[in-house]
């Protein structure tokens, strides 16, 4: 029996020598399974605690109250975004995608003073704008009609006058915009005039003095329409560029044939029966505006050149009783402007502009005449303007705008206030 046992042992022994030495040989490939296990374990530990780092830098930067900086101007202001929709499908419309897009947007306010700096309001397929405008025109001037005597003594009349204006113009206008290249508009102004004539005299007999009123009830002016081309379209060395083609019709009341009424009171001084709303010819107006971007700022440019159209009238006397035919050819004219504009905030951009037209003399042909030169009918109006630009809603724009005349011919100032509308 003891034999048997240790039989026994010696075959449990043999049947277990080859496991225990199959273990001992795996043990070096645990030891490195679980060597690399620790080196994953470490190497991931690094990575979260990189990201947890990495993650409070981006929350620090988003908390922090800095103030966010202007948006450039990747695109023109009346091109529509493009590719950004696109952008966003492949993002599964993720909030990314529509970041890109609203960075692809210039502000509003930028836009609106693109809108205003070139004529061509690109915000939408139409628009319509409703516009007040208030002018004030005073001047003097001093007459004298005699001869100084002694070099420092004058012998005969001296006569002051002046003439206060006060116009306002309601303008309706609507605009059509294709495919962010072509621009169609029609303006319709609606007139109120309202002018004091003055006439103070000095004379050997004495002091005669007079003024008198005449007022014009809002009545149509001339109606006019036009068409503009962007042909250029900005880049990092070209501005936007858009020409344009005006054409004015003859619609209000012209001011040819008026009769001047002498004052009984004053030999010198003699007022209109009525006021004009037109200039009673055609007119046709070639231009061409110019906007750059150099961020935060807008440079803004233009140049036009008006033709006024010959006509015949049935009457250009202006004596009471008297009737007389004629030509008319009413001097042409330049203007030229330029300025600078630049976005306050979101819905507020303000911009300081100058410009400048001036025209040659008019002049007249009476029948059976030769054509006469109308005396100081040459002007050179030019002024300062200081403009401003508030996006009321996504839809409406309120441009209130001021300008003070700095030469003689120039009204004394003009203030207008604009809604454009768009759909």
């Amino acid at each position: 029996m003891h034999r048997s046992l240790t039989f026994s042992a010696v075959v449990c022994l043999s049947t277990l020598a080859p496991a225990t030495a199959l273990y001992a040989a795996a043990d070096p490939t645990v030891e490195a399974l679980k060597q690399e296990l620790r080196e994953l374990k470490q190497r991931y530990e690094a990575q979260q605690n990189a990201l947890m780092v990495l993650e409070q830098r981006v929350r620090q930067v988003e908390e922090a109250p800095a103030l966010a900086p202007p948006k450039r101007l990747v695109r023109s202001p009346s091109s529509p975004a493009k590719g950004a929709e696109t952008v966003a499908t492949a993002n599964g419309g993720s909030s990314y995608g529509q970041s890109l897009k609203e960075d692809s947007e210039p502000a509003q306010s930028v836009s609106n003073l693109y809108d205003e700096a070139s004529g061509f309001f690109g915000g939408g397929k139409f628009s319509v704008e409703t516009g007040l405008t208030y002018t004030h025109y005073d001047t003097r001037a001093l007459t004298l009609n005699g001869f100084l005597a002694l070099d420092s003594i004058f012998l005969g009349n001296i006569n002051i006058d002046r003439i206060k204006a006060d116009n306002w113009t309601l303008d309706l206008t609507a605009r059509y915009n294709m495919d962010q290249r072509w621009q169609f508009d029609i303006n319709v102004p609606i007139v109120y005039r309202e002018t004091t004539y003055s006439s103070g005299g000095v004379s050997g007999s004495g002091t005669n003095a007079s003024d008198a009123s005449v007022t014009r009830d809002p009545a149509i002016g001339d109606v006019n329409v036009g068409v503009a081309y962007k042909f250029l379209d900005e880049s990092e060395n070209w501005p936007d560029a858009v020409v344009t083609l005006r054409v004015k019709a003859p619609t209000g009341k012209d001011p040819y044939g008026i009769k001047l009424i002498q004052d009984p009171t004053n030999d010198n001084l003699a007022v209109p029966e009525s006021l004009p709303t037109g200039n009673g010819v055609w007119a046709i107006t070639p231009g061409i505006s110019l906007v750059k971007t150099f961020d935060p700022a807008v440079l803004f440019a233009s140049l036009s050149y008006t033709y006024n159209v010959q006509d015949s009238f049935s009457d250009v006397s202006p004596q009471v009783n008297s009737k007389l035919k004629g030509d008319v050819k009413l001097g042409d004219s330049w203007q030229i402007g330029g300025g600078i504009a630049f976005a306050l905030n979101e819905r507020m951009s303000m911009s300081f502009s100058v410009t400048d037209q001036f025209a040659s003399k008019s002049k007249i042909r009476p029948d059976g005449q030769d054509w006469q030169s109308i005396t100081n009918s040459d002007y050179n109006a030019a002024n300062f303007n200081v403009g401003l630009t508030f996006a009321a809603t996504d839809n409406l724009t309120i441009v209130p705008n001021l300008s003070i005349g700095l030469t003689e011919d120039a009204p004394d100032f003009s203030f207008s206030l604009k809604f454009p509308y768009y759909f």
